[in-house]
């Protein structure tokens, strides 16, 4: 498969009335369609700057990020971004959290209901649809926010450190789920974490400050 995203020479910096702060100098890297890449580093190194770069929330001082060779602002890819927090809402069930995203983005249509079933069925929440997060373990919560994200039908997955929120055991039951959730619907997902223990079934970017 080629090349979806580059990363070209990219640096950021935050600035303040007192200061800038470099986030990100001179970053380059490359991720080929249907890749699984894992970023490393320890906390303040950049690596949830460089997801918001990705997902053009903000722009690169200089450098530029390019997906099927085209600037990331014009290229008309979707892309998915699972947050730390599952963000479920507690006032809706399991399905309508799924359905949240289409809802906004005006795509639910009668469908989407048939494609929510299967995922839920496939990934073992179906009996779970009508709870409301509360009622649901960590990890069934991470899988649902997943789902949610995957409904939209990405063409990059950015996860940032989706995981981080569990204790060890439930962590390592969560990611290998996730990890293979994202091969069966054959995702290209770029991962965030500090624990290269998640990291340790993908290809690995270490990143220092």
């Amino acid at each position: 498969m080629g090349e979806l995203l580059r990363i070209d020479h990219v640096s950021y910096s935050y600035h303040s009335l007192e200061c800038e702060t470099p986030a990100l100098s001179n970053v380059s890297l490359h991720v080929n369609e249907g890749e699984f890449l894992a970023i490393v580093g320890p906390s303040g190194c950049g690596k949830s700057t460089l997801l918001s770069l990705i997902a053009g929330l903000i722009s690169p001082d200089t450098g530029g990020i390019y997906i099927n060779n085209k600037d990331i602002k014009s290229s008309g890819k979707n892309i998915g971004y699972m947050l730390q927090k599952d963000h479920l809402l507690e006032w809706r069930s399991t399905l309508r959290n799924l359905t949240l995203g289409l809802e906004i983005q005006h795509k639910l249509t009668e469908s989407s209901y048939v494609l929510i079933n299967d995922m839920l069925a496939t990934y073992g929440l179906i009996t779970f649809k009508n709870a409301k997060p509360s009622e649901l373990s960590g990890g069934m919560r991470q899988r649902a926010a997943l789902i949610r994200t995957l409904l939209l039908e990405p063409d990059i997955l950015l996860l940032d450190e989706p995981f981080s929120a569990l204790d060890y055991q439930t962590r390592i039951e969560v990611s290998d789920d996730i990890w293979g959730i994202i091969r069966k619907e054959q995702k290209t997902a770029i991962l965030i974490t500090h624990d290269i223990s998640e990291a340790i079934h993908t290809e690995i970017l270490v990143i220092c400050p």
